[in-house]
């Protein structure tokens, strides 16, 4: 290990640290996806092993959420302190250590217990490498993370599968992926050196000098936030409402077999995987805001699709697939975007807040909608994605039309 630390010392070019860090990202992210799949792939199991109900999972990714939004809105004042090369590491240390302790729990509370730590390590590391990669890489790589997100994500629940079918039980899966998540964060923190090199361009503001830190309250004030956190808890809350019931909808309103509405609903998140990687070949060239508004665009084109009175279900099965096409750039280009339309210097701070909004939205919307959906029926079901849409559309345009020296300074001292 020595040795390792003193190659990484001896690292002078640049551009070699930066495509060392590139692949570090890379993995982290595809690290990062992989645990938020677990709890829906072994709940059916999990629950009854824990003699739960069924409906108790809302109380794990509801605290898993709250720790993730608090940390979120810390996330500002701990990367500029320790440094984002720490705080990835703590950061996945954290979840590393929360996962090992749900593979051993035989209680519930204990599952509540260990997803402090879980929640409160998603959000930081989340926050930080996201805010990381705005600042120093292009918009291709940005889209292609978040696409390695969406492929650790698709993984864990194989990994559930096999521990399943092989009679490991559901605690194996989640010590399989805590062990993964140790042996990164060992890497990590050997790679805490590299981060160190260029960790000084992430608390330089736009004239080269120092920057201090950003309050949450100053950063809220800045002109033309709260339009991009809108957007952005009007995108995660359609994108997680759409993953949630997407399904359902197809089986009880549009009369689709239900093997048939599930093998759809995943292609959903596929299509949002694979069109993330594929927004990255000619994301540099047409630029943020064209992907934001064509993504907003072709999700309205997929539930249109959807909303068609026909008595063919292609359509409707279509529009789906559509819609998780159109989803996939926008999250990115909302993230790489931040710098440019707020500084710099308030990156960070910014990203935290938008990382809460994204999870809130994700968090509150799904049950929300199984709320309206009880008393009017699941047929509103592409109008509620399509007030979403409409929103998160309407919120992105009317930050496009300010003028971005305006906002980036708004909140100077």
């Amino acid at each position: 290990m020595p040795r390792i630390l003193r190659s990484i010392h001896r690292l002078k070019d640049r551009s070699t640290v930066y495509s060392l860090l590139l692949a570090i990202i890379y993995i982290a992210f595809i690290s990062l996806g992989l645990p938020d799949s677990l709890v829906g792939a072994g709940w059916p199991v999990m629950h009854q092993d824990l003699g739960v109900p069924i409906a108790f999972a809302g109380i794990i990714t509801m605290i898993i959420a709250g720790g993730t939004i608090l940390s979120s809105l810390a996330s500002e004042r701990i990367t500029r302190r320790f440094g984002v090369g720490l705080v990835t590491a703590v950061s996945v240390g954290m979840t590393a250590a929360a996962l090992v302790g749900f593979s051993v729990s035989d209680s519930f509370w204990m599952l509540c217990l260990w997803a402090i730590p879980y929640g409160l390590g998603a959000g930081a590391v989340d926050a930080a490498l996201n805010n990381y990669v705005a600042l120093h890489y292009a918009a291709r790589h940005m889209n292609w993370l978040h696409a390695c997100w969406g492929l650790g994500a698709s993984i864990s629940p194989f990994i559930m599968s096999f521990a399943l079918t092989q009679d490991l039980g559901w605690s194996s899966a989640y010590l399989i992926i805590g062990v993964v998540q140790a042996v990164l964060t060992f890497g990590l923190l050997l790679s805490i050196p590299l981060w160190k090199k260029v960790n000084p361009l992430t608390t330089a503001d736009e004239s080269g000098k120092h920057a201090t830190h950003v309050p949450l309250a100053q950063a809220l004030r800045i002109r033309g936030v709260w339009l991009i956190l809108t957007a952005f808890f009007a995108y995660c809350a359609l994108e997680s409402t759409a993953i949630l019931w997407a399904s359902t909808y197809l089986v009880t309103d549009r009369g689709v077999d239900a093997a048939t509405a599930a093998a759809f609903a995943s292609l959903f998140l596929l299509g949002v995987t694979a069109g993330r990687f594929l927004a990255g070949f000619f994301a540099d060239r047409v630029g943020d805001r064209w992907m934001i508004r064509r993504g907003f665009l072709t999700v309205g084109l997929g539930i249109v699709l959807l909303l068609l009175p026909v008595q063919t279900t292609v359509l409707a099965l279509a529009g789906l697939v559509i819609a998780g096409l159109g989803c996939a750039p926008i999250y990115p280009a909302i993230i790489h975007s931040t710098p440019v339309n707020f500084g710099r210097r308030n990156s960070q701070a910014i990203i935290g807040v938008q990382m809460a909004a994204a999870y809130t939205g994700s968090t509150l919307a799904p049950p929300l909608f199984g709320a309206l959906s009880a008393g009017t029926g699941m047929w509103i079901f592409p109008l509620f994605l399509a007030a979403l849409m409409l929103l998160g559309l309407l919120m992105s345009e009317r930050l496009n039309r300010l003028d971005p020296g305006a906002t980036a300074d708004a909140a100077a001292p």
